[in-house]
């Protein structure tokens, strides 16, 4: 059921777009009620909310008063997810800055919110001009209740391309597997471990499959005994580290899913007495800034961290303003960086 209304302040509303007094009739609750579940606020009974924000994605509600929001546009993360956070923060912010606008932080996994409310609720009430959400922020609760908002959402992607119609900005996994496989067979190496990130990510699956593909185009094949998946963290990249070096036909080089796993393997390593790269040869991914602080600097696939800020920051900028997204799915390019954790097998 559709209706149109008079002109918003801020600017005429589409014919036939939805308005929130018709959701409010089709739900069976106030135009207020409505008006509290778009400006995720309290008071409001889970079992209403939740039929309100079904109705609202069903119709397509879509906000048109220009001045209900914020010049602000926040960046949702899971965690503070450190790691990755300052990289995205500033491309973002080199972009919204151009258009009098600030960059708002927001951690989705932060302090539990007050009884009937859900942790979106309070980035939704500070009314944002638009959300981008950083990949394990992008949860289908969080997803349901943004889009039924009417929130220009975009999500920032690194861990591989999503099962969504939201515009996402992502980088190319498949080609960043094959060219840290590539570097490790030109050194010679023939025994390489492979410690992957969840196996639920589509990121994960990419790069096994792309180190498994460079491996067997060169004749090598891919020991399932030296295959391990964990969580892209540094505890875990040492525990599956050292399962790997214990074996008798221990690994001559490892691929990790990410710099934070690389780090926990050097750990191992150190506590197995082996010396990296002499010994063990390992590799990450992402490019964190420690990455060149470690010793040794670690050789690792970089993501365009903050060009991924800067391209969902234009997407989300581009909705706001009630445009076209083409594409809606944008992968940068990864890239093989060289530095002192990997060398010929000893």
């Amino acid at each position: 059921m559709t209706e149109t209304n008079p002109e918003p302040r801020g600017g005429r509303r589409p014919r036939g777009a939805v308005t929130v007094a018709a959701i409010a009739r089709l739900a069976g609750v106030s135009p207020p009620t409505v008006s509290k579940v778009l400006n995720g606020r309290s008071g409001i009974a889970v079992d209403t909310r939740e039929r309100v924000e079904a109705l609202l994605r069903e119709h397509g509600y879509r906000r048109t008063d220009a001045t209900s929001a914020l010049p602000i546009v926040e960046v949702a993360f899971s965690g503070l997810e450190s790691h990755l956070a300052v990289e995205i923060m500033r491309g973002v912010e080199e972009v919204v800055r151009d258009r009098g606008l600030t960059v708002g932080f927001t951690d989705l996994q932060g302090r539990a919110p007050r009884a009937g409310r859900r942790t979106a609720d309070l980035l939704l009430a500070r009314r944002p001009t638009g959300v981008i959400a950083v990949h394990s922020a992008y949860r289908g609760q969080y997803y349901q209740q943004l889009t039924a908002s009417g929130v220009p959402l975009v999500v920032l992607d690194p861990t591989g391309e999503p099962v969504h119609d939201t515009p996402s900005v992502g980088t190319t996994n498949w080609s960043g597997g094959i060219a840290a496989a590539r570097h490790l067979l030109d050194l010679g190496h023939r025994r390489i471990a492979l410690i992957t990130g969840p196996a639920q990510f589509m990121c994960s699956r990419a790069r096994l499959e792309a180190a498994r593909a460079a491996l067997e185009t060169a004749g090598v094949a891919l020991d399932p005994g030296l295959v391990r998946s964990g969580r892209f963290a540094f505890e875990d990249g040492a525990a599956l580290g050292a399962e790997l070096l214990a074996r008798r036909d221990r690994p001559t080089a490892i691929l990790c899913g990410n710099d934070l796993q690389a780090l926990g393997v050097y750990d191992a390593a150190r506590r197995a007495r082996l010396r990296v790269p002499e010994d063990l040869s390992v590799v990450g991914f992402d490019d964190l800034e420690v990455a060149r602080w470690c010793g040794p600097p670690l050789t690792t696939v970089r993501q365009p961290f903050a060009g991924m800020g800067r391209a969902a920051a234009e997407m989300v900028l581009r909705l706001a303003a009630g445009q076209p997204v083409e594409p809606s799915r944008v992968e940068l390019a990864t890239s093989l960086v060289l530095r002192e954790s990997t060398a010929p097998p000893a």
